[in-house]
């Protein structure tokens, strides 16, 4: 396909003289960029089938003043759904390169099928190139779409299960806090991939945006979400007090950089627990993140943080009693708070109890404030893949499902499959080996150690726990559950360690002594004087769970048990 693209002045005089000379193209389909060559560097993306008019209001749009420059990208076969489905893509494209300051909402982007769709994304890979040649990308697009920015970005369009959460939970926000009185506690429920951490992002982003919203605003009028920008909403937001609460310390680091590249979003939005509870000030609204990670009162990683716990549990609620957790702080310091879960990613003993996870689970569904998400965004496979990983956990009976092409594989030899996953690497990129915790970090304290042999590999475990994925040396190294939590790869190559065999009898069971997490086998929390094997078995399953469900478009499998190495060929193979 041909297309062009015309460069404009962002000035009255010379979009009107532009029109003169291109009157059959004023009424076309079209997608076009403004930018700005000062500093800092601003751009907005957006579509239409009437130019000059749109130009027009742009002109008078006091966000847009500092822009100098119109990029209009013109092809006669483009229709309305081309041009919104390109637009969506430079948007996404635009913000995970992170060279421009964004001034798009994240409120009409769109994921629609379309005759020939296939055919014009093609060439929208072309209209990239086109773009970057004049200097408006600085990285390929392989590049930008394995970047964090990219993944966690907020200017995604929705699935519709996500689409229709996020609309009823704004609905029910803005009416709620019209009623300083009212409290509220929300749940997102999902499995790996279905884009809990997305629906988080997205709402805060979507949520600055109806707070900031004016007359002048470009809000696209086919969007769900077009209906909250008011000045009615926009005054009920205006003195709005959020956050995102996120246990993990290397996903809290990545969505923080993404908030530092997003207008209206800061990475002081982005807390632990801790800061939440140390808080002097309350929150309107608090979202939480993988709040399966919260802890509960149980021995922390450190004296320091044991005795904050304490000290928090008192100057909120009187006394340091056990029955309080990380999740009580939340609740204590907010009006409203919106957990985005997983039941079966619990990890460790002083992770939130199921039953309660199960009482939140029961309390937001009745009333009518749960919002379950089926649609697998990371693994091609889909849905049915996770819950085939998960029944062949439990050793439940279980086929293999047609998985189209997504790539599982099982390997009997690892260096085979360390080779495979740098082959993988070479071709994608974010591919990496990840395990279970069943060898001891030596290379901790002795970097010229190995933790892993196997098979005459020697390998060692994460050398950061701060954003292993993405650090020098991780294609070399074994990222383990800490780091990959709510990241995604492309392909996964995972060693099952001996933390997890076949027993005598033919049953999947837990070996205490192989796995190597001494807070993951902690006498603590909720198990404290009664944490069996049964339990442990419950939290590496889920570990491995986790570990299975990261690459989108691949899944590598090595298993160290004999007997379970040969059930998960016949399984897996």
């Amino acid at each position: 396909m041909s297309f062009s693209i015309q460069r404009i002045p962002f000035h009255k005089d010379h979009v009107e003289d532009w029109a003169k000379r291109n009157q059959p193209l004023i009424n076309w389909p079209v997608v076009y960029v403004l930018d700005s060559a000062n500093t800092p560097q601003k751009l907005y993306v957006g579509e239409t089938t009437g130019t000059q008019k749109r130009m027009r209001q742009h002109l008078a749009s006091p966000a847009k003043t500092g822009l100098t420059d119109i990029r209009v990208v013109i092809d006669e076969r483009y229709n309305k759904s081309v041009c919104l489905d390109l637009e969506s893509h430079l948007i996404r494209w635009f913000h995970g390169d992170g060279q421009y300051e964004l001034l798009n909402g994240n409120d009409g982007l769109t994921d629609a099928r379309y005759y020939d769709r296939e055919l014009y994304r093609q060439s929208f890979r072309d209209v990239f190139d086109a773009l970057r040649a004049e200097g408006l990308f600085s990285r390929s697009i392989p590049q930008i779409e394995n970047s964090d920015l990219f993944k966690l970005s907020p200017f995604k369009a929705l699935t519709d299960d996500q689409a229709i959460a996020v609309e009823d939970i704004v609905d029910g926000l803005l009416k709620d806090l019209q009623d300083p009185g009212q409290t509220s506690t929300l749940v997102v429920e999902g499995a790996p991939g279905t884009g809990k951490t997305i629906i988080a992002i997205f709402l805060m982003k979507l949520l600055a945006d109806i707070r900031d919203f004016t007359d002048h605003d470009d809000v696209e009028p086919d969007s769900m979400f077009a209906e909250f920008f008011t000045p009615e909403n926009a005054d009920a937001l205006k003195d709005l007090r959020m956050a995102l609460v996120i246990p993990q310390q290397s996903l809290r680091l990545s969505v923080k950089k993404v908030f530092r590249k997003t207008p209206k979003l800061d990475p002081s939005m982005v807390l632990t627990p801790f800061q939440v509870g140390e808080s002097d000030a309350g929150f309107d609204l608090i979202l939480v993140d993988e709040t399966h990670r919260l802890n509960q009162r149980a021995n922390q990683a450190s004296g320091v943080q044991n005795k904050k716990f304490g000290l928090i549990n008192r100057a909120l609620f009187g006394a340091d009693d056990p029955k309080y957790t990380q999740l009580d702080w939340i609740k204590a310091r907010s009006r409203h708070q919106l957990l985005l879960l997983d039941g079966e990613q619990t990890v460790r003993p002083h992770d939130l109890s199921p039953a309660t996870l199960s009482a939140e689970l029961t309390a937001a569904k009745n009333a009518h404030r749960h919002y379950p998400l089926t649609t697998q965004m990371r693994v091609r496979a889909g849905a049915d893949y996770v819950e085939y990983i998960r029944m062949l956990l439990r050793g439940a009976p279980v086929q293999r499902p047609d998985l189209g092409d997504y790539d599982l594989r099982f390997f009997d030899d690892l260096g085979e499959m360390r080779r495979a996953i740098r082959a993988r690497d070479r071709e994608v990129g974010l591919s990496r080996l990840v395990a279970g915790y069943a060898w001891d970090w030596v290379s901790k304290k002795d970097p010229a150690s190995f933790d892993i042999e196997i098979d005459g590999e020697r390998m060692r475990w994460n050398s950061t726990d701060k954003d292993w994925i993405n650090s020098p040396g991780s294609l070399d190294e074994v990222g383990s559950i800490h780091t990959v939590q709510g990241y995604d790869l492309n392909y996964a190559g995972v060693i099952i360690g001996p933390d997890l065999r076949l027993s005598s009898d033919r049953e999947i069971v837990a070996d205490r002594d192989a796995y190597r997490d001494k807070k993951g086998k902690e006498n603590t929390g909720h198990l404290k004087g009664a944490f069996t094997d049964a339990d442990l078995l419950v939290f590496i399953r889920n570990i491995y769970g986790v570990l299975l469900t990261r690459g989108m478009l691949g899944t590598y499998v090595y298993v160290c048990d004999p007997a379970l190495r040969e059930r998960m060929r016949g399984l897996l193979g």
